[in-house]
């Protein structure tokens, strides 16, 4: 078999979907063809590229590296089939909402240095329901917002979304807090606490944090609803005022640690979600490569995160 650009996005989709099933009803191919294909694709590489399990699939250590390099090939395919005509004039304004993503300072880098006939104008969007709204009215051609497992992102079929990165939620503590030297803490082990929470925002957030906190047997008494930067956001919790869920590529400050919740009750998945009329295929695919890549890179530098997974593979 040689290997073909299909191949390897039949792997990114896979990894993306975290299923062979559920890639299969995104590519349009029955299960049992896809898997048939990802069985090739492996005896191909003479590796195995994913974990399968009963919950779905994971890349193996292996894996993470093809996907990275397949990804990398895609794009630079994907802007070659998307060359843009210059007799045109100008370059192409794709507008983009985003919220307190990570990734988005990196996405733009990249897509501006990997498509120069792009501009990316950003609006600063809090609500992922005010990004859909936006894209839906034709305000917005593509958006990077935010969903959870069991919420994930509605919309019309006027917009398509796929899924950059689903991450667990940690939790920043004050550096001289009691647990400081635990790499892992519970959240009822957290019940007394005060809590700095970011505001409702139209997915499902802060909703998943009151039940997980149910579900581990308290109600939190104190709660200050805070949205602001992750500089005074840290320098508040630096201080004893309080602990904060925090996203897994967050930097702790001086006089913070970040630590993973046991059994990870809470999850977060970042999307870009894009209108079909106003971005093609191929545009959007060089989008999700670089907001991937963005991602990949801050998580390679967040330690706590690391060391979380080096938990899970022991």
């Amino acid at each position: 078999m040689d290997l073909e650009l299909r191949h390897l996005r039949i792997l990114c989709a896979i990894a993306d979907a975290g299923s062979v099933a559920r890639a299969a009803a995104t590519l349009g191919y029955s299960q049992q063809a896809l898997s048939a294909q990802l069985q090739r694709i492996e005896q191909y590489f003479g590796r195995v590229v994913f974990d399968r399990s009963p919950s779905g699939v994971r890349p193996t250590g292996y894996g993470v590296e093809v996907l990275s390099r397949a990804r990398d090939i895609l794009v630079r395919a994907d802007t070659l089939r998307d060359v843009p005509d210059r007799t045109g004039g100008g370059r192409r304004a794709i507008r983009l909402g985003a919220t307190n993503s990570p990734v988005l300072a990196g996405m733009v880098a990249r897509v501006s240095e990997q498509v120069p006939d792009v501009s990316l104008i950003v609006s600063s969007v809090y609500s992922s329901a005010a990004m859909v709204d936006r894209l839906e009215g034709g305000d917005l051609d593509v958006a990077i917002a935010a969903d959870y497992p069991g919420l994930e992102l509605r919309h019309s079929d006027a917009v398509t979304h796929r899924g950059i990165a689903t991450e667990p939620t940690f939790i920043a503590l004050p550096a001289r807090h009691g647990m400081r030297h635990r790499l892992q803490v519970t959240l009822a082990e957290l019940a007394d606490e005060a809590w700095f929470l970011t505001p409702d925002d139209g997915a499902g957030w802060p909703g998943v944090f009151y039940a997980a906190c149910e579900a581990a047997g308290f109600t939190p008494q104190q709660v200050h609803e805070f949205l602001g930067d992750q500089t005074q956001l840290q320098a508040m919790v630096a201080t004893g005022l309080g602990v904060s869920p925090v996203q897994a590529t967050c930097r702790p400050a001086p006089g913070v640690v970040i630590k993973a919740l046991t059994g990870t009750p809470l999850w977060c998945r970042y999307v870009l979600a894009w209108r079909r009329d106003s971005v093609t295929e191929a545009r959007a695919e060089v989008l999700f490569a670089a907001a991937h890549a963005a991602y990949r890179d801050l998580i390679g530098r967040a330690e706590h995160y690391q060391a979380w997974a080096r938990g899970l593979r022991r």
